[in-house]
C-alpha cells in the first residue's frame, strides 16, 4: 500500500465510488460479501487498492497545504516541480496564533523582533504525491491557499 487505508467514515462517504470500483473489478455485491468471509486477505487488498486510488486522485489536485501550531505557521505551495514554503515563527510567550487574538497580533506585528519569517523552495525529486502525503501525515491540511497568497503578497514573493 502506497498511502494509508481510508477510515470507516471515508469509506462510508465514498460508498457509491467503492461499489463502482468493485464493478470495475467484476465483483458483485454478493461476491464481495462472500469474499470478505472466505478470503479476507483478498478483500483487504481491494480496500487498500481503492484507498490508494482515492489518495492519488486527491493528492494530484493539491496546490496548497497549511500546518498551523500555536507558535508556527507553515504554508506550502505545491507545483509539479517544487514545494515552496513560507514559515512564520512567533517567539512572543503569550501569543498563540491558533486563536483569533494571536492571529490578529501576528498580522499587526509581522515586523516585530518576536516574529521570524522564512521562505524556502524544495525540488520534488521522485513522487510529488508522496511528498504531499508525508506533509499531511505530519499534520498539514489541504487548503485553497488564501493564507499562502496573503503572506506571499506581503513578502513580495
Amino acid at each position: 500500500m502506497k498511502y494509508a487505508r481510508l477510515t470507516k467514515e471515508q469509506f462510508e462517504e465514498l460508498h457509491q465510488e467503492f461499489i463502482n470500483f468493485l464493478a470495475t473489478q467484476s465483483i458483485t455485491a454478493d461476491e464481495w460479501k462472500k469474499l470478505k468471509i472466505e478470503k479476507p486477505e483478498v478483500a483487504e487488498q481491494e480496500l487498500d487498492i481503492f484507498s490508494d486510488l482515492i489518495w492519488e486522485g486527491v493528492l494530484g489536485k493539491v496546490k496548497y497545504l497549511e500546518h498551523i501550531s500555536p507558535k508556527q505557521l507553515m504554508l506550502f505551495h505545491v507545483t509539479d516541480a517544487f514545494i515552496e514554503l513560507i514559515a512564520i515563527k512567533v517567539e512572543a510567550e503569550n501569543i498563540d496564533i491558533t486563536n483569533e487574538y494571536g492571529y490578529k497580533w501576528l498580522q499587526q506585528n509581522l515586523h516585530d523582533d518576536a516574529v521570524s519569517l522564512y521562505t524556502s523552495t524544495k525540488a520534488i525529486k521522485d513522487d510529488r504525491n508522496k511528498d504531499i502525503f508525508v506533509l499531511i501525515q505530519q499534520g498539514s491540511v489541504i487548503t485553497k491557499g488564501e493564507l499562502y497568497k496573503y503572506f506571499a503578497d506581503l513578502l513580495g514573493e
